[in-house]
């Protein structure tokens, strides 16, 4: 079998749950992108995928290994940043990207199986949340999209309700131990402008007054 080489990371992101999967595949030939599109679903490199996903403790991943269901399972970062697979036992998994941890995890597995090719998918995402608050349909914690903005975050709460003041909305961050406010216009984001539609960190605050 022959050996794999660049490592890639597929995101595929949509209205329901998100998946983000990293796994081993073989080196494009040389002057040939490693990235393309298959339908409809985009397949990039990390780099140009933009931030790139940070697994953290809570995170439900999914490790395949494959033709190994023995090794493959569904498994729990552990309130300590570690996973627990068969062979390998503790694997530090918080802190990296799924690309990196399937790198980790090949190497590993390099002591037992000949030319593992690992595939690490975020299933679940707990570690990263923003919260939507005030004159909202469904008020609460969502899972934290890669990119998401604020104009996002509404939309899956629902959207704001009919006593919503729609030019008073503000993004709550605290950074170096201050609150920062990031106001928006939710009337003038659907219209197009989409001055104040801040990038959520995780920890973000959406008020909708």
């Amino acid at each position: 079998m022959r050996k794999l080489g660049i490592l890639t990371i597929t995101f595929l992101l949509c209205l329901g749950p998100l998946t983000l999967c990293a796994k081993q595949r073989k080196a494009a030939p040389a002057g040939q992108s490693s990235s393309s599109a298959v339908g409809g679903q985009a397949r990039a490199s990390e780099d140009a995928a933009g931030p790139p996903f940070i697994i953290g403790p809570t995170d439900v991943l999914d490790i395949s290994v494959w033709k190994e269901p023995t090794v493959s399972r569904n498994v729990p970062v552990r309130p300590d940043g570690k996973i627990s697979l068969p062979l390998l036992n503790d694997i530090q998994a918080s802190g990296l990207t799924p690309m990196q941890l399937a790198a980790t995890i090949t190497e590993k597995l390099r002591k037992f199986l000949t030319d593992p090719q690992v595939t690490v998918t975020v299933i679940t995402i707990n570690s990263q949340r923003v919260y939507v608050i005030g004159e909202v349909m469904r008020p609460g914690p969502i899972p934290l999209l890669p990119g998401m903005t604020a104009l996002q975050a509404i939309s899956l709460a629902g959207g704001l309700t009919q006593f919503a003041n729609q030019k008073k909305g503000y993004v709550l961050r605290n950074e170096g131990g201050k609150d920062i406010h990031y106001p928006f216009n939710y009337r003038n984001l659907l219209r197009g402008d989409m001055r104040g539609n801040t990038v959520l960190k995780s920890g973000d605050t959406i008020v909708v007054p």
